[in-house]
């Protein structure tokens, strides 16, 4: 068999939706195919394990019945335990009640022991509703996945599994407009926030709004394109809705991450990453909460265990700063944060103003970068990226960046994109941190306490176009040049008016 190639896999998961779509949106039919997928990769690595457990008992001399009874023993195994009625064999060729048996395989994964890590994982979707993906339709996507082998030894490369289900994500949201920016960031912003973070291999990373995962995935590849051991880095994530968190976990997995810590549930109101009563802190956080979101847990953030509020409660119809107070408090001594937010969050006075202040009077704000307009799913409205860095370099102290970068983008279709400039320009003038003529401006604390703590970013960085001076007297020289052609021309036409006998003007 020849070995699978991202194109041609890519190529076979849009089919997939190809058939699903219609009576289903995106954001339900991708639960679908992502369940079924992860169920023949863990197959297909099952059975190549199973074959190499099988030959080195045969090579001992052991009877078949021996081997038997040894192949069914999920401790031998180092992938996931496949039960038998959940094995490809058994599933392949359904032609009715596909869904309940889809349904008995993914739990019977769930219950081995040996699966722990997938526990509520696979059970989140319900192929059991035949109204709207009848048998017909399930039928189709298992001769599809059939018709690849998702093992290691038939691909033809190990990344080709993650980059396809990325690829599907991206895919997904693009279709599910505003449902998508639920579950996913842009890559290229999120590019840009790994960049200014710029994880290293040892550290402890999280993102307290995780979604499908990609700011931990993306944080992964830049230790790997860097040098660093990819594997040697601890993730964590919380998530609050269940097929987004489901999502995640395939993610994580599919990417290699097996040891990630990726829990489902409110992160304002229960946050899930704590030792002995208190967070967990990180080296490094980012995040894209939910833009102003209301009803966000004021009454339990007001009586909090975690003393996630020092410079106050945020006001009850926006979250923003919720979640910011929650990273800042997620940061270990020499922690580095990096989180997407809307431009109201750095101007509004009240309880947000005072918050605001906080981090200023602390020292904790680096940086504070403006987006362009229409780059995100769900919302059309600009956005910022606020860095945070609670061990501020010598030269960068009491004092912000900001950086004006809502001009650099590309149209693409009905979204606008960073390019790979308009990424680089960010992160070269953050890592650089000087002025740079209507792009950046390095401001001391003292001109923004006189600002009253106001973040705004058209404050500090100046990008008006300067009018060409005019000069006066150029203009006078041309205005009585205009005058004489005018009188010359009026003198002509009287003439021309007298030949032909009628009145002058």
């Amino acid at each position: 068999m020849e070995k699978l190639t991202l194109q041609q896999l890519e190529s076979k998961l849009w089919q997939c939706a190809d058939i699903l779509r219609g009576e289903l949106s995106a954001t339900q039919y991708m639960d679908y195919i992502f369940g079924m997928l992860f169920l023949k990769r863990m197959n297909d690595e099952f059975q190549v394990e199973r074959a190499l457990r099988e030959a080195e008992f045969k090579e001992q001399g052991m009877v078949d019945e021996e081997i038997e009874e040894l192949l069914n023993d999920s401790s031998i195994y180092e992938t996931f335990y496949i039960p038998e009625q959940a094995r490809w064999d058994k599933l392949k060729n359904l032609n009715l009640n596909i869904g309940p048996e889809l349904e008995k395989a993914f739990k019977a994964i769930e219950d081995e022991p040996k699966n722990s890590e997938l526990m509520g994982v696979l059970t989140t979707v319900n192929y059991n509703d035949k109204e709207r993906v009848p048998d017909k339709k399930l039928n189709q996507l298992l001769m599809i996945f059939d018709s690849m082998n998702l093992s290691n030894k038939y691909l033809v490369s190990e990344d080709i599994l993650g980059d396809a289900y990325q690829y599907l994500i991206e895919k997904f949201a693009d279709e599910g407009g505003k449902k998508g920016g639920e579950f996913y960031t842009p890559t290229e912003v999120v590019k840009v926030m790994v960049n200014l973070l710029k994880p290293q291999e040892g550290e402890r990373i999280y993102d307290p709004t995780c979604g499908s995962g990609g700011m931990l995935i993306q944080s992964i590849q830049y230790i790997k394109e860097h040098g660093g051991n990819q594997k040697n880095v601890s993730l964590y994530g919380q998530e609050i809705n269940l097929s987004t968190w489901a999502i995640c976990k395939m993610n994580m997995l599919l990417h290699g991450a097996k040891g990630a810590d990726i829990q489902k549930g409110d992160t304002i109101r229960e946050p899930k990453h704590t030792e002995g009563g208190v967070l967990k802190t990180f080296d490094k956080v980012l995040a894209n909460p939910p833009f102003s979101l209301k009803n966000w847990g004021l009454e339990e953030a007001s009586t909090d265990q975690y003393h996630r509020f020092p410079y106050g409660t945020p006001p009850k119809s926006y979250g923003d700063l919720a979640f910011v107070s929650h990273m800042v408090a997620s940061l270990n001594t020499k922690g580095k944060m990096a989180t997407v937010v809307p431009h109201g969050v750095l101007f509004r006075g009240g309880a947000e103003g005072k918050i605001r202040e906080g981090f200023l009077k602390d020292d904790l704000v680096e940086a504070i970068i403006g987006l362009p307009q229409n780059i995100f799913y769900g919302t059309g409205i600009p956005a910022a990226l606020i860095v945070i860095n609670k061990n501020k370099v010598e030269e960068r102290r009491t004092k912000v960046l900001f950086i004006d970068a809502s001009e650099g983008f590309v149209k693409d279709g009905n979204k606008n994109k960073l390019r790979e400039k308009d990424i680089n320009k960010i992160v070269e003038g953050f890592d650089e941190y000087v002025d740079i003529e209507k792009y950046a401006n390095v401001v001391e604390l003292d001109k923004i306490k006189e600002n009253d703590y106001n973040l705004n970013i058209s404050r500090y960085v100046d990008t008006t176009e300067e009018e060409e001076e005019v000069n006066i007297e150029v203009v006078l020289d041309d205005i009585r040049e205009l005058k004489l052609k005018m009188a010359h021309s009026e003198e002509e036409l009287n003439q021309y008016l007298q030949e032909l006998g009628f009145d002058t003007i």
